[in-house]
Formats: structure tokens, C-alpha cells, sequence
């Protein structure tokens, strides 16, 4: 992985910080309703306040597409950022120009505020350089902690680190030096578990990884696919039958890279999708035509944890099964609790990451035990699917 600066690197008291954060949270009522990014956020902002620097934070919110949207501003964040780094929070009603001038202008070193949302300026999402210009007047140096938007090459992800002296926050650095533990350098053997509902969004994911792990477990819905193109039924399983060819080919490159897949050996069916539906446990080669599959079973998770006995390093994206309806979830649950023990017990580092991944770990108990979790969503698939992401490589440049 490229060299990049990080806050050690830095001396910034005294001086104009413009923090790059992620504050696109969950917001209803006006009131944020998850503060698991404002606190993986927090350190960095805190420690450079700390630190005497003059705190600068930018952000988008929702897609507002260049528009003032007043339902996406950011001021109802900063009441929740400020309870997140334990310090005030100002808030200024634009992200360039006279009022955003004004807001910096007032800062005391130590002081924090929080900028209008950076997307109510079509020169964001375009990375236009005049409007990145306009930002870097406001700051002496950039920081960039919002990992989970390093995918975009926008004018505050990526723009600014070519106008300013730039370092990574603590969440970025974190998030940098887990993933290059899991798939830049990893302790091996190493193992994927890639689940979800389709084949057709994950490909490249697929492609990479199966040359890179000693052993990729594909479970959840996608697991169906790779079934059928193995001449299994799946009964009414959600299922891509426009995707058989691509599973023979990740199949195939298994076969090539020495890499073997896991796929269920047996499922809990029912004939109809909701929680609580009735239900039994078959062989994998027992489904019923008018039955789908909607988990993995227990002979399944006893392969699973066969495998994971003597695997050094997991990556974990995707669920095994319909966990959000009981029982269902069992198989996702009894996986997830195994990769924790492990991980506790000091055998086995752990990086999972995805929107549904942190669910079904959150809904297993077991998030805070793995190694680390991503939020980043967009950005962690993009990373394992071996994407150079633009805000990470600009803060290398």
C-alpha cells in the first residue's frame, strides 16, 4: 500500500485544518438516529482541537445534486457531532464564500466548525477546480477521515489533497492499515465470505478475491446461483440464471488459483418468505421445486468452521442467509459468533464491512469483537474488488 501522512505527521497548532469527515448519518425529525460515523469520526476532529488547530469540518449530505436543499443541510448534525467529540460545534451556513469565510475567520485555536454541506455546489461532485480552490483558501492544511468517500474523486475528497500539505485522520488510518492487513499483506491462510442477494453486483469482488484467498465462502442468496450452475436444483430460491456462466468462471479461476469455494451442503427451506414461515432443514440436493431456500444449515456452518480453524485472516462481506427474519438468521449468527471467538482469542484477524455485514453483526452481538468493521460501504467493496480508490491515492501523491 502507498505511504500516506497521518496526523503524527503534523504540526497544526495555530493553524486552519479543513477536516474532510463523513457526516452523511441517518437523520429523522431532525434528530440523528445512528452516531456510529460521527464517533469513528470524533478522534480526529477532537485530537486536532486538542491539538490547537483551528478545525475546520466539510462534509456532503444526501444527493442534493448541486441544489441548496434546505431538508439536506448539516446544521441538524452538528448539535450530535459536538455531543460525538465532547467540544462545541459551530456551524456555518455555506462551505465557500463570505459566510464560510466569516465562520473560519472567527476561530480561536481549539475552536471546531462545521460547514454547510460541500454538495449544494455542483463543483463537488464534478471535482471542478475552481471550486476546490475556493475551499483550499479556508485552510493551511488538509486531513482526510472520510474513508467511506474515497471511492468519489470529489473536490473535498480528492482535490484538496493536491492543493495542501494532506494527511489521513485516525479513522482513515485505521481503515488503511486494517485492509492492508487483510488483503495487501495478509497472515495467511486467508478467507473471503462474500454473501448477499446477487452474483451480478459482485463479479469483480468475486473475480479478485478468488485469486488472492485460500478459501471463499459464498453464502446468502448468491450462493443460489452457483448452486444451480453446478446442476443443483434451488426450487423458487431467488436465483441469476443469466449468471450460471459467470459462476463457471469464478469456479474455473478456483480451479486455477488453487482456491477453494465453500458453498452451502445443506439449507433451511420454506415455501414463502417471512419471518417465522415453516420451515425445515435439507440436504442441498433435497430442495423442493416450491421451496426456497432462505439460510444455510447446521452441516453448512460445521464446514464453515473447519475451514476457519485454521485460517490466520477473514474478510467478510454479506450474510449467509435471510437474517432479518427469524429464524433465519441462525446460520449468520452461528458464523459470525465463531469468527468473533476466534478473534477474541487472539487466532484469527477479522475485517468485515458492507451496510447489511454491520447489520447482521450488530443483530449477532458480535461487532465490537471482530478485528474491525467498516462503515464504508461503497468504498470497502471497491477496495476489495482491487480498485484504486482517488481519495486514498491523492493523500500518496
Amino acid at each position: 500500500m502507498p505511504k500516506f501522512r497521518t496526523l503524527d505527521d503534523l504540526q497544526v497548532k495555530g493553524k486552519r485544518v479543513l477536516v474532510r469527515a463523513d457526516l452523511n448519518v441517518p437523520v429523522q425529525d431532525g434528530k440523528v438516529t445512528d452516531t456510529l460515523r460521527l464517533e469513528r469520526q470524533a478522534p480526529t476532529i477532537r485530537e486536532l482541537a486538542d491539538k490547537g488547530a483551528k478545525v475546520i469540518v466539510l462534509s456532503h449530505f444526501d444527493r442534493p445534486k448541486g441544489k441548496v436543499v434546505p431538508s439536506m443541510s448539516l446544521k441538524s448534525i452538528a448539535p450530535a457531532l459536538a455531543k460525538a467529540v465532547g467540544k462545541p460545534v459551530a456551524f456555518a451556513e455555506d462551505c465557500v464564500g463570505p459566510k464560510a469565510k466569516a465562520a473560519v475567520d472567527a476561530l480561536k485555536d481549539g475552536d471546531i466548525v462545521l460547514l454547510e454541506n460541500t454538495r449544494f455546489h455542483a463543483g463537488e461532485e464534478a471535482n471542478d477546480e475552481s471550486f476546490t480552490k475556493q475551499v483550499a483558501t479556508l485552510g493551511d492544511i488538509f486531513v482526510n477521515d472520510a474513508f467511506s468517500a474515497a471511492h468519489r474523486a470529489h473536490a473535498t475528497t480528492t482535490g484538496l489533497a493536491y492543493l495542501l500539505p494532506s494527511a489521513a485522520g485516525r479513522s482513515m488510518e485505521a481503515e488503511l492499515n486494517h485492509l492492508d492487513k487483510a488483503l495487501g499483506n495478509p497472515e495467511r491462510p486467508l478467507m473471503a465470505v462474500v454473501g448477499g442477494a446477487k452474483v451480478s453486483t459482485k463479479i469483480t469482488l468475486l473475480e479478485n478475491l478468488v485469486k488472492r484467498v485460500e478459501t471463499l465462502v459464498i453464502g446468502g442468496a448468491m450462493a443460489n446461483t452457483f448452486l444451480a450452475a453446478e446442476g443443483i436444483s434451488v426450487g423458487k430460491s431467488l436465483c441469476e440464471p443469466d449468471h450460471l456462466e459467470t459462476a463457471r468462471r469464478v469456479i474455473s479461476l478456483s480451479i486455477e488459483s488453487g482456491a477453494a469455494i465453500l458453498l452451502p451442503v445443506d439449507a433451511v427451506v420454506a415455501k414463502e418468505f417471512k419471518a417465522h414461515a415453516a420451515h425445515r432443514t435439507v440436504d442441498i440436493r433435497g430442495v423442493k421445486s416450491d421451496e426456497m431456500i432462505l439460510d444455510v444449515g447446521p452441516a453448512s456452518i460445521e464446514a464453515f468452521a473447519n475451514r476457519l480453524h485454521n485460517t490466520k485472516t477473514l474478510v467478510w462481506n454479506g450474510p449467509f442467509g435471510a437474517f432479518e427474519m427469524e429464524p433465519f438468521d441462525k446460520g449468520t449468527v452461528a458464523a459470525a459468533r465463531l469468527v468473533a471467538e476466534r478473534t477474541r482469542a487472539g487466532d484469527l484477524l477479522s475485517v468485515a464491512g458492507g451496510g447489511d455485514t454491520v447489520a447482521a453483526l450488530n443483530h449477532a452481538g458480535v461487532a465490537d469483537d471482530f478485528s474491525y468493521v467498516s462503515t464504508a460501504g461503497g468504498a470497502f467493496l471497491e477496495w476489495l474488488e482491487g480498485q484504486e480508490l482517488p481519495g486514498v491515492a491523492a493523500l500518496a501523491s
